[in-house]
């Protein structure tokens, strides 16, 4: 039988998941924003965004790709010698989304870690979860059917459990 939550833990489920929920929009917006930063700037446009600077409040700036880049070495793990230049000035606002997407990942990361650990799931569920804030529209998706599971799923054992008669005094020692 596998090992399940204490009854005792559902008030901190039910606050692991409402963090776990607001951690995975969050993440799967800043995915797909970074998606589209990387779509602008590693396909034959060559933009990224800035704010200020000399293109005014929010403009796109042309990337030159380097001589020894082929269209092909953007998209192949290991050819990473290409070098990238930004025309632009101002705040990069595709670097600041990188940035704020790869630091709120390890937030992302704690919230499925306290949701998987509170609900003693096994190790491939947490995988699972993980790949929520790298794989496009997952987090979205793992967000509606992880919550559905687990508030279902406490909902089954609270009304299992008002329905067993209460411990006597003698049988919880």
């Amino acid at each position: 039988m596998p090992v399940q939550p204490k009854l005792a833990s559902f008030p901190a489920i039910r606050g692991a998941l409402k963090f776990y929920q607001i951690a995975s929009v969050i993440t799967g917006v800043g995915l797909l924003l970074l998606l589209a930063e990387m779509i602008l700037k590693y396909t034959p446009l060559h933009l990224e965004l800035f704010a200020g600077g000399s293109g005014g409040f929010l403009w796109f700036a042309g990337v030159i790709a380097g001589a020894d880049c082929e269209w092909w070495s953007l998209f192949l793990p290991a050819t990473n010698a290409c070098e990238m230049t930004s025309l632009g000035d101002g705040v990069n606002i595709s670097l600041a989304i990188l940035i704020v997407h790869g630091w709120f990942y390890v937030v992302y990361l704690f919230a499925c870690f306290r949701l998987w650990s509170l609900m003693r799931w096994g190790f491939p569920r947490f995988i699972l979860l993980a790949l929520g804030g790298v794989v496009p529209l997952l987090s979205f998706f793992m967000e509606i059917r992880v919550a559905r599971e687990v508030k279902a799923y406490l909902a089954t054992r609270e009304e299992t459990a008002a329905s067993l008669p209460a411990p006597t005094p003698t049988e919880t020692r």
